[in-house]
């Protein structure tokens, strides 16, 4: 389907498909094979040297997951993408798919807790080190960037400090060395912002958030904007011959693939060599949340906003973080700050405690973007 001018709305019920062409089934199917015939031994050949697209083997791509990432390709503005088996997966071969022993990646420190960890402790034991900045510190960034550095990587909406990032100033930092600038979405899905929209070259998802919206499947996904040039030699992964793939230099022998050498490089050693695999039924109850999130994120903003209301006036509560409140809202979050709020309860953790293990709704849990309502101590957790 043509999508310049579709709403965003149509677009996540929409993009990447078609009725079935052999059922006509207007749901999207789910297709639990392991492997795809091909046509005759040269149809095999011209689809493993990518000379041809199509489907090869279910660890690589599958029907159903080809749908969830055109459509999130087209909600994100972007080129291609990839679903992979869960957010910190994408996180993890995002940067493998840049970077290799001996180079380094400028990081906000405003991170997940999670991709922190991979970072300070996990990258490092393969030969990635990563310089952390404080979020929004330009001359720290630029300080940071060295003949080593191949991308720096923010979170729209740092977790759990809910800091917003200056987007198209991290851009114009990495358009001027030349780096691929990757934004971490999850806190703020394409209903919210579009990352590539203000400069972004790579955007990550936590699926299991709130384009899942429901709390059912652990995924991730990986937008390509197809707007980085990776022919600078500095980009060894693209510009070198890969030996795991017939000698192919991914930023020079695609043909019109070029433009998203990444998400083809990342499909065919990432996915291919390493296996990564988001499985079927994950990608269809995803297709389900995403037809209906534009209304979540406008009621969890809706929600966000009232519940931050609420606890700043309250006598008991020390502070409170609210997207919303945060002067760079109007630029990148006009349409709403969705649901998560952050606060301190006067008194200390003896009292935050107290207050998580006696609320009435909200479930005590870990995770974030349900349809459901959560509370935790971050601190304790």
């Amino acid at each position: 389907m043509s999508q310049k001018n579709y709403h965003i709305e149509t677009l996540a019920i929409h993009a990447g498909q078609v009725p079935d062409p052999t059922t006509l089934s207007r749901a999207v199917p789910v297709y639990r094979t392991t492997a795809f015939a091909f046509k005759s031994s040269q149809h095999g050949a011209d689809l493993f040297a990518l000379r041809e697209s199509g489907n090869i083997y279910a660890r690589l791509m599958n029907p159903t997951e080809d749908v969830l990432e055109k459509r999130l390709a087209a909600l994100e503005g972007g080129k291609a993408a990839l679903a992979l088996s869960s957010g910190t997966a994408a996180i993890y071969f995002t940067i493998t798919n840049i970077a290799k022993q001996g180079d380094e990646i400028v990081a906000a420190n405003n991170l997940y807790g999670g991709t922190f960890t991979q970072f300070d402790a996990i990258l490092p034991q393969q030969g990635i080190k990563v310089n952390f900045t404080p979020v929004n510190d330009f001359p720290a960034v630029e300080a940071a960037i060295n003949g080593k550095t191949r991308a720096i990587y923010i979170e729209t909406v740092g977790n759990p400090g809910l800091d917003i990032a200056d987007i198209e100033n991290y851009a114009a930092i990495a358009k001027k060395h030349h780096l691929p600038l990757i934004v971490d979405s999850t806190f703020t899905p394409p209903t919210l912002l579009r990352p590539i929209e203000h400069g972004a070259n790579i955007v990550v998802h936590s699926l299991s958030k709130w384009i899942g919206g429901h709390g059912t499947a652990i995924g991730g996904a990986v937008i390509d904007a197809g707007n980085f040039d990776w022919t600078d030699p500095k980009f060894a992964l693209y510009n070198e011959p890969d030996r795991g793939y017939h000698g192919l230099r991914f930023a020079h022998d695609l043909g019109p693939g070029n433009e998203i050498a990444f998400a083809l490089r990342l499909r065919t050693v990432g996915l291919r060599n390493q296996g990564p695999t988001l499985a079927p039924d994950a990608c269809w109850l995803f297709l389900q949340g995403l037809e209906s999130l534009a209304l979540r994120t406008a009621k969890h903003s809706e929600n966000g906003l009232a519940v931050a209301e609420f606890l700043k006036n309250h006598p008991k509560v020390a502070w409170v973080k609210y997207p919303g409140f945060n002067p760079l809202a109007s630029k990148y979050l006009p349409n709403g700050a969705n649901g998560m709020v952050v606060f301190g309860i006067k008194g200390g953790a003896k009292e935050a405690q107290h207050l998580v293990d006696n609320v009435d709704l909200f479930t005590i849990i870990a995770n974030v973007g349900d349809a459901k309502s959560l509370i935790i101590h971050p601190a304790s957790t």
